[in-house]
């Protein structure tokens, strides 16, 4: 069974990233052994210190999954910094970290109409440059997600339909079925 590990770049407790991934993981049961990453306690990234161990675990996860599934808002034409600070400790060394040729799919959300698609762009550009392998397919984006969440989990068929395409469609790439 793959393993896919998801990663909210959002750290809000009604996180509508965060919902999306739970309600992706929840359609993954018995097909995906699935993981939530924890990014919020990995500290500023400083190249002068030694790797916490929150990064440490963050390296790890990402290490064993055969796919990474990338949930994330757009702040401010970007990914958020929380984001973008766990993935700089994971990026080492330098072409040749863990991301390099991991299989990884971007999606993004947003209260807003644009569903987050500079932050899309933003991570994918990021990933490229560790030499991820960021899947080719349709872009997830979610706009209004916030009117498409309930009891902290994404309940729109639709876009979890079309999300999960995606997502199989990485699945399929990564085991060459």
């Amino acid at each position: 069974m793959p393993r896919i590990l998801f990663v909210s770049g959002s750290l809000r407790a009604a996180s509508s990233a965060t919902a999306t991934a739970r309600a992706l993981m929840q359609r993954l049961e018995g097909r995906a052994t699935t993981e939530l990453a924890e990014i919020g306690t990995i500290p500023h990234y400083n190249a002068d210190l030694d790797e916490p161990a929150a990064a440490a675990a963050f390296r790890e996860a990402i290490g064993a999954a055969d796919g990474v599934v990338f949930v994330t808002p757009e702040y401010n034409y970007s990914v958020p910094g929380v984001l973008k600070n766990a993935i700089d400790w994971a990026s080492r060394p330098a072409y040749g970290s863990v991301f390099k040729g991991k299989p990884c799919l971007v999606m993004t959300v947003s209260g807003g109409a644009l569903g987050g698609v500079r932050a899309q762009a933003h991570l994918k550009y990021v990933l490229g440059g560790m030499l991820a392998q960021v899947h080719p397919g349709m872009e997830v984006v979610i706009p209004q997600a916030g009117k498409k969440v309930e009891d902290g989990v994404l309940t729109d068929a639709a876009t979890l339909d079309f999300a999960m395409a995606e997502i199989e469609g990485m699945m399929g790439a990564n085991t060459g079925a």
